[in-house]
């Protein structure tokens, strides 16, 4: 085990404030017209950001000084009180439904999404899996079918309530680890295929996903329904330019765009801040992502390597899935920008996991 400690990454933690920052600016600009009119508070999801941010920011200090390795004895209890938490979700009376969805918890006056849980734990086991059997990874019946087997099951108890960003980035996210560890490309080849096949049965046994693919394909084929999300969103990012509209002076958050703060807060990002503002956005995720895979290739230990990995593929695969659906290169799908867009669960998880990031930056040596 490593003993000595160094000072965690700055640049890292620097980058993840920035985004933070921005993020509880851009949350109060998008929401105030929508919250002014919902609950005649125009700061009512600034204040609540704000606090999920407080809580985040804390943990991540906190658990900045966990020695990492700490999260490897505890990953297959907290697998499994993920799996518990999944399950019950989908009870009545325990799960709560939004949108169709059944992905929450009520806690009080709050409620907490365990799928979002279940990736970070997902993550923590994966790494503790592959770091103890990586010379069984090239063995598909003793390595690969193993993980992926676990993968899958929680996948498949996420879809049921139905939540396929979330399940994607997790199922996305371990793929990553899976096949940095070694395994063989043949076998990726494979279960690609299969893959794809399983995909394309997700989205024909739903109608609304049906709709979600033809209205990515031409949203002007159903502009008041299925391609009503993408139209207004590009909309947005249109009129904006180089410079923007100037904060605050989004046209869009006049519901035109339902419930901005939340899946399309870049697009608003974008109409009052333009091209800079998105372009800063980008590169300050782009300097998170360059310093998590340092502290990756530097970690002491196959553990240290596979968790940061985890994490920082985690952040990089809901960017790009939030990002290209936000400029129209991707189907619609319910998934946040990670530090940005408004929410509890998937601020405070996102904000834990840099810190586990960071502490393992404390014994990187690079």
């Amino acid at each position: 085990m490593p003993l000595k400690k160094s000072n965690p990454d700055l640049i890292l933690i620097i980058a993840t404030l920035s985004l933070l920052s921005i993020g509880l600016i851009m949350v109060y600009s998008a929401s105030a017209i929508w919250a002014d009119y919902k609950f005649d508070d125009s700061f009512f999801f600034a204040k609540r950001q704000m606090l999920f941010a407080s809580v985040g920011v804390a943990a991540m200090f906190f658990i900045m000084n966990i020695d990492y390795w700490t999260w490897r004895t505890w990953a297959k209890a907290l697998i499994i009180v993920c799996f518990v938490l999944l399950v019950a979700v989908l009870i009545p009376g325990i799960g709560m439904e939004r949108n169709g969805s059944r992905s929450w918890i009520g806690v009080g006056a709050f409620s907490i999404q365990p799928s979002e849980f279940m990736k970070i734990a997902m993550i923590m086991f994966l790494a503790k899996y592959l770091s103890e059997r990586q010379k069984l990874i090239t063995s598909f019946r003793k390595g690969l079918a193993p993980s992926l087997s676990l993968v899958f099951l929680a996948f498949g108890i996420i879809m049921l309530q139905p939540d396929l960003g979330t399940g994607t980035v997790m199922v996305g996210t371990c793929i990553v680890m899976i096949f940095i560890s070694g395994a063989r490309i043949s076998h990726f080849a494979g279960l690609g295929l299969l893959g794809v096949a399983g995909f394309a049965a997700l989205v024909l046994s739903a109608p609304y996903r049906i709709k979600r693919i033809t209205s990515f394909l031409d949203p002007w084929q159903d502009p008041q329904n299925s391609g009503f999300q993408i139209i207004q969103s590009l909309f947005a990012i249109g009129p904006g330019g180089l410079f923007g509209l100037g904060l605050g002076q989004s046209r869009q958050k006049f519901f035109y765009l339902p419930e901005p703060q939340t899946d399309f807060i870049f697009a608003i990002l974008s109409e009052e801040l333009g091209f800079i503002g998105g372009s800063l956005v980008i590169l300050l995720f782009a300097l998170l992502l360059w310093r998590g895979i340092r502290i990756a290739l530097g970690a002491p230990d196959l553990y240290g390597s596979f968790l940061a990995v985890g994490i920082i593929a985690m952040v990089a695969i809901q960017v790009m899935i939030n990002i290209g659906v936000v400029t129209g290169l991707m189907p619609v799908t319910g998934i946040t920008l990670p530090f940005l867009s408004y929410g509890g669960s998937s601020l405070t998880l996102m904000l834990m996991a840099i810190g586990i990031l960071l502490n393992i930056s404390r014994y990187s040596r690079y």
